[in-house]
């Protein structure tokens, strides 16, 4: 059950990098908006192989 939990979490944590992306890209923060993409990519791909 632990595992769901962390899957959950790191799932959660992804989208909430997405809207940083979405925050930084509209404020014209480019490269942080890419370095918030890649650590929601690695964030979501990580909560999906948890499963």
């Amino acid at each position: 059950m632990s595992d769901n939990w962390t899957a959950i979490a790191m799932v959660f944590i992804g989208l909430f990098l997405v809207g940083g992306v979405v925050s930084l890209f509209k404020q014209g923060l480019k490269i942080g908006a890419v370095v918030c993409g890649i650590g929601a990519a690695m964030a979501l791909t990580a909560g999906v192989l948890w499963w």
